[in-house]
C-alpha cells in the first residue's frame, strides 16, 4: 500500500506552530477527497484541514491539545489496497522512537533488552538493577502515552543537539513564557522543530526527564499520577486539560498581566441623557435602521476621546522598545462566546456612524459565537472596549489586550441617589472601569481620556460632532 504523509500546512503570517484542537477521523477510517480530517488553531482562528485525496487513515500525528510545528506530520494516509492492512501501520508515530532504545539500553538497562546478551551475567546484574528498574517501572502503570514519550526523546541525544555557539534558543513566545514560568533555560532543552526549534512537546519531554527541577522530580509526578484517579474518585475531583480556545485565552491573559504594569482608573457618569437619546432614535427609526444598544454610543465616545488623547490608541513592542500610534481606531470588542472570550475587531471605528457601528458589532458578535470569523477579523486591534451589559457589576479591572496600551470596561447602569442643587434625586449612573499600560500612559492622561468619554456621554449631542 502506498503511503501519503499529510503535513501541517503553512497558515501564513509567520505562524510557526499550531494547536491540534479536533480530530474528525481515526486510524482505519476510509476518507474521501476534501473530507475534513482535523482542526488546528492559532491566535484564536480555527482552520480546517481537508484530505487532499481519498484513502485510508493509517496513523494520526498527534493528540488533541498538542502543539504541532508547521511542516510536521499531521496524518498518514494509505492510498489503495484494503482497509484492513493499514491498521497495523497506526503505530508509525510510535515506531520512530525504537531506534533510541538500543542506545538507551546502554545507560538505562531495561529488563527486555539485556536478555539477549549474556545469559549468566543477568543473574548477577538483576541484583543491582532492581533498584533502578522499580523507579523506572513505576511510571508504567500511570499511562501508556507518558511512558512512550521519554523513550522517544533519548537522554543521551539531548546535549548533542544544541549548537555549541547558540546564544538564544529558537522558540515561540508561548514556549518562552512557559519555560520562564517553570524556570527552565531553553538552551538546555532539545528542540525537535526546524533548525532545533523548541516546541511545547519538547518542554514536556524535558520536564518528564526531570529537566525542570532535577532528576528526582520524575518520581513524584509519577506517584501523583498514579494516585490521582483514586483521589478523584473519592473526593469528586476533576482534572480538565485546557485546549484550544481556553488555552489561548489563558496564555494571552497571563502574558498580558506578566508583561504590562496595569494602572486602573474608574469614573462615574450619569447615563440618563444618552439613554433618553437612544430610546428616541430607536423609536424614530424602528424597522428602518439597526437597533441601537448603548454600545455604539460608547464606541463613538471612545473615538472622539482618542482625538483628545491620541496616545491611548497605540501598540507597544516592549522587546524592541517601540510604540506605534495609529490615526485609525481599530476597536476590539470583547465578546463572550460558548468557547470563551473572543475579541473581534471593529475596523475604522472613527469613520462610522452609530448605525454602522451597531450593524458591524452585531455581525462580528454573531460570527464570533458561530466560530466563523477569519484571522483578519480577530487581529490588529489598537484599543479595546469590554462590556458585560447587565452583568457588568459596579467596578471591574479589565486586562489589557497585549500589545495594546488601554482598555475600557463598561459596568451596568443602576439607579442610585445623587445630590443635585441641594436635593437628593434618583439617577441612572454607570461606571467606566479602565486599565492602562503605565509605561506609556501616565495617570493624568488616563484620567483625561476617561473624563472626555464621560463628558461626551453625559452630553450625547456632542457625539454627532466631528
Amino acid at each position: 500500500m502506498k503511503e501519503h504523509i499529510i503535513k501541517v500546512p503553512d497558515i501564513g503570517e509567520g505562524i510557526a506552530e499550531v494547536e491540534l484542537v479536533a480530530w474528525h477521523v481515526k486510524p482505519g477510517d476510509a476518507v474521501a477527497e476534501d473530507q475534513k480530517l482535523a482542526e488546528v488553531m492559532t491566535d484564536k482562528a480555527t482552520v480546517e484541514i481537508p484530505s487532499p485525496e481519498a484513502g485510508t487513515v493509517l496513523a494520526l500525528g498527534g493528540e488533541v491539545g498538542q502543539m504541532l510545528a508547521v511542516g510536521a506530520e499531521l496524518l498518514r494516509l494509505g492510498l489503495g489496497g484494503a482497509a484492513a492492512a493499514p491498521q497495523p501501520a497506526a503505530p508509525p508515530a510510535a515506531a520512530a522512537p525504537p531506534p533510541a532504545p538500543p542506545a538507551a539500553a546502554a545507560s538505562v538497562p531495561a529488563a527486555p533488552p539485556p536478555a539477549p546478551p549474556p545469559a549468566p551475567p543477568p543473574a548477577a546484574a538483576p541484583a543491582a538493577p532492581p533498584a533502578a528498574p522499580p523507579a523506572a517501572a513505576a511510571p508504567a502503570p500511570a499511562a501508556a502515552a507518558p511512558v512512550a514519550r521519554p523513550a522517544a526523546a533519548p537522554v543521551a541525544a539531548q546535549p548533542a543537539a544544541r549548537p555549541a555557539g547558540a546564544a538564544r534558543a529558537i522558540a515561540s513566545p508561548s514556549v518562552r513564557a512557559r519555560a520562564w514560568e517553570l524556570g527552565i533555560d531553553l538552551l538546555g532543552v532539545q528542540g525537535s522543530g526546524t533548525a532545533g526549534r523548541v516546541m511545547q512537546a519538547d518542554l514536556d519531554a524535558h520536564i518528564a526527564r526531570g529537566g525542570a527541577r532535577g532528576a528526582s522530580v520524575p518520581a513524584a509526578p509519577a506517584a501523583a499520577a498514579a494516585t490521582a484517579p483514586a483521589a478523584a474518585a473519592a473526593g469528586g475531583v476533576e482534572e480538565i486539560k485546557l485546549i484550544g480556545m481556553r488555552r489561548r485565552i489563558a496564555q494571552k491573559m497571563q502574558e498580558s498581566k506578566r508583561r504590562i504594569p496595569h494602572y486602573s482608573y474608574v469614573e462615574e457618569l450619569d447615563a440618563g441623557e444618552v439613554e433618553a437619546l437612544r430610546a428616541q432614535l430607536n423609536a424614530q427609526y424602528k424597522g428602518q435602521r439597526a437597533h441601537l444598544t448603548l454600545l455604539p454610543f460608547l464606541v463613538r465616545a471612545m473615538v472622539l476621546a482618542v482625538r483628545e488623547c491620541p496616545l491611548v490608541n497605540a501598540r507597544f513592542d516592549d522587546e524592541a522598545g517601540v510604540l506605534t500610534r495609529y490615526d485609525a481606531v481599530h476597536l476590539g470588542i470583547a465578546t463572550q462566546t460558548d468557547a470563551g472570550l473572543m475579541v473581534p475587531v471593529l475596523r475604522d471605528a472613527q469613520a462610522r456612524d452609530l448605525w454602522s457601528i451597531a450593524a458591524e458589532i452585531a455581525r462580528l458578535a454573531e460570527g464570533a459565537r458561530a466560530g466563523s470569523l477569519t484571522r483578519g477579523e480577530l487581529t490588529g486591534s489598537t484599543l479595546t472596549l469590554s462590556s458585560l451589559g447587565k452583568l457588568g457589576g459596579i467596578v471591574s479591572t479589565p486586562v489589557i489586550n497585549h500589545p495594546e496600551v488601554a482598555i475600557v470596561g463598561v459596568n451596568r447602569i443602576a439607579v442610585r441617589p445623587v445630590v443635585r442643587d441641594g436635593l437628593i434625586i434618583a439617577r441612572p449612573l454607570m461606571n467606566l472601569s479602565s486599565s492602562f499600560d503605565h509605561r506609556i500612559v501616565d495617570g493624568a492622561l488616563a484620567a483625561a481620556f476617561v473624563q472626555a468619554m464621560r463628558r461626551l456621554l453625559e452630553h450625547p449631542g456632542l457625539l454627532f460632532t466631528g
